[in-house]
């Protein structure tokens, strides 16, 4: 099982964030910040590289994270991959800054709708190898649905396996966030983990909820170590309690 890091960039500071709480500033409101750090993300991406781990994902929350994204490409060349913004016209410039992959997801999902048009002409300047596919998703009526414009709207895309089989084709790898549970550490959605574990033929990460070796455990039972999974806010390095070492220790266990 490949345990996945992250680092999450809100006006240019690594942050873990309830990501729900993006479009309060929006309306005037608050971003509910579960952790703000000292270190720039160059410390992270550094860390990363000294264990090895790689397909880490850099996302930029917004505005104003541009350079601190680029420190952390340039500290860990062909380590991470890059969201947040990414289109067919600047997408080239973090690949040639280090990323090994870049993530879309409004870039292609806009009115609720999927563009095809949009992420053919993204493979043909990135190729498909180089591009991650970002699912964020929500539930229903008992059905999963990718939501976009900061998680508020609902897509017509529902996750299935004849529609993830479809963009498979597209793409090197699915990122998949379960929004409802993303940044407020109260455990895995299993309902959607078991989904992509059943649907998925190419890589993929699942995102959101994880905050114990417990939940680890039920995430490998769960898919057979077929999924890769990213922690946030529960890990150490974070604000949380979780150690980053034993995640870290955990998934790399047979």
């Amino acid at each position: 099982m490949e345990f996945r890091p992250c680092i999450d960039l809100h006006n240019g500071k690594v942050k873990q964030i309830v990501g729900e709480t993006l479009n309060a500033a929006e309306a005037g409101g608050d971003v509910v910040e579960n952790f703000v750090s000292a270190y720039d993300s160059a410390h992270y991406a550094r860390m990363f590289k000294r264990d090895g781990l790689t397909g880490g994902h850099v996302i930029m929350l917004g505005g104003g994270n541009e350079e601190a994204a680029l420190r952390a490409l340039r500290e860990y060349p062909g380590g991470l991959q890059i969201g947040g913004g990414i289109t067919a016209e600047n997408a080239a410039k973090y690949l040639d800054n280090g990323a090994s992959h870049v993530i879309v997801t409004s870039y292609i999902f806009r009115d609720g709708e999927l563009h095809m048009d949009r992420l053919k002409r993204i493979v043909s300047e990135v190729g498909r190898d180089r591009l991650v596919i970002d699912l964020s998703c929500k539930q229903r009526n008992g059905k999963w649905y990718v939501v976009t414009n900061q998680w508020k709207t609902f897509s017509s895309f529902e996750v299935t396996a004849a529609n993830l089989r479809g963009l498979e084709q597209y793409c090197d790898e699915f990122l998949v966030h379960a929004v409802d549970v993303e940044g407020k550490r109260t455990g895995i959605l299993e309902s959607l983990v078991e989904l992509l574990a059943q649907a998925v033929t190419i890589p993929a990460t699942y995102a959101g909820g994880a905050r114990s070796l417990e939940d680890l455990q039920r995430f490998r039972e769960l898919t057979d170590g077929k999924l890769g999974i990213t922690i946030g806010s529960a890990l150490d390095i974070f604000g949380g309690s979780l150690s980053y070492d034993e995640v870290v220790a955990y998934c790399r266990k047979p």
